[in-house]
């Protein structure tokens, strides 16, 4: 019985709930910022839930009320949310080699955002692969959840917070950017990510100088992930 209940499925996606806690201190600010800006773009409090329940990809959704609220072209909607979105051709297959096989993984990847890949990424690795998949499970659908319901109250009652408290209308835009700086800050340890991640900040802020912002993210990863593979290249070259 002991040995059963050690390798729950349930178990294991508490474990992965309780692990993924830390990653609320950014999903709660931001999503609440989300409602709050698609009820003032003339989205319903039920439209916003929804585009945070099928989009689920943060800047794209920001993206996608702006461009639907300025009357852009559908297409042209689409492309620019797929292409924010296009860095998670990268995240898949390196996620895949820590996965176990599932025929869940197609609808279960929704859940796949830049932190719980992050997490993933440093604590797959540490657990034993029976508990995998109900970790992944548990992690992603609490921040799944959460973000879906930070939007209905940002759109329900964001106005009200931020008038009655309007520091937190200052603070909510930076909790995103500081959750991932304390994400990213430990593989700075690596010399390899170093450069990855010094190559990422650096094409960043050159597409954004020269007028290119909307794509400024999407390209800087690219940079960034080449970057990374070509030291990796260089190094299997030097010590063959």
């Amino acid at each position: 019985m002991n040995h059963f209940a050690n390798h729950s499925p349930i178990r294991h996606a508490f474990k992965g709930v309780r692990e993924a806690i830390p990653l609320l201190g950014g999903y709660i600010p931001v999503s609440l910022s989300f409602g709050l800006v698609a009820t003032q773009a003339g989205f319903s409090m039920w439209e916003a839930a929804a585009i945070s329940a099928l989009i689920y990809a943060g800047a794209s959704q920001f993206l996608f009320v702006g461009m639907v609220a300025a009357g852009s072209p559908l297409w042209l909607v689409i492309a620019m949310t797929l292409l924010i979105n296009v860095r998670h051709v990268v995240y898949g297959p390196n996620l895949a080699a820590l996965l176990p096989r599932s025929r869940h993984w197609p609808w279960l990847m929704h859940g796949l955002t830049d932190q719980v890949f992050a997490l993933a990424l440093t604590r797959l690795p540490q657990l034993p692969a029976p508990e995998r998949f109900g970790w992944f499970v548990g992690a992603s659908l609490l921040a799944w959840g959460v973000w879906i319901i930070g939007t209905m109250v940002g759109a329900t009652a964001g106005e009200t917070l931020t008038a009655r408290w309007p520091l937190l209308g200052e603070v909510m835009p930076f909790a995103l950017p500081a959750l991932f700086l304390t994400m990213v800050a430990p593989r700075f340890t690596d010399k390899r990510w170093a450069l990855a991640l010094s190559c990422t900040i650096i094409a960043a802020l050159l597409f954004t100088f020269f007028g290119w912002s909307n794509v400024a993210i999407p390209l800087a990863a690219a940079c960034g992930a080449i970057c990374f593979y070509m030291v990796k290249f260089q190094t299997r070259r030097c010590n063959p």
